[in-house]
């Protein structure tokens, strides 16, 4: 079993579910030097993709779920981790319980570009289902789209 970290719309609990039905919620925390931002617009369904990147004076809501090796591998297909869009890294997550390592799918394309607004409707709900704080969701929701 591996410690995953979602912080797109795999932090909605049912969809998580449904794409991973042997991966139970382990909590939430913080990506403490981490922003979340958008980019490869040309291989995104409507627009740019969700990503996290570097940065000192962020943070990203996460979700931590318990993933077997079976929901590991379809995640990896849901996340375009085979088609080689995302990729897996090991990050530590804040959680009121103390830091933990966990899996993070992070984009393989340079930052930029807009999300659509349905997308960033589907971040926002997923943000607000997992129980983010409400300025966190506005922030999603008020962020430029295309």
């Amino acid at each position: 079993m591996e410690l995953y970290a979602a912080y797109g719309s795999n932090m909605d609990p049912a969809q998580m579910a449904g794409r991973c039905p042997h991966s139970p919620q382990r909590g939430t925390g913080w990506l403490e030097g981490w922003r979340l931002t958008f980019g490869g617009e040309d291989i995104g369904w409507e627009g740019a993709l969700a990503t996290v990147v570097e940065d000192p004076a962020d943070r990203v809501f996460v979700v931590l779920y318990d993933v077997p090796g079976i929901d590991q591998r379809a995640l990896d297909r849901w996340d375009g981790a085979t088609l080689g869009y995302y990729r897996r890294i090991r990050v530590r997550v804040q959680t009121l319980d103390g830091d933990v390592a966990a899996w993070l799918y992070v984009l393989n394309a340079y930052e930029g570009g807009l999300p659509s607004p349905r997308y960033l409707g589907i971040l926002g709900d997923a943000a607000e289902k997992a129980g983010a704080p409400a300025d966190y969701v506005d922030a999603i929701r008020a962020r430029p789209c295309a």
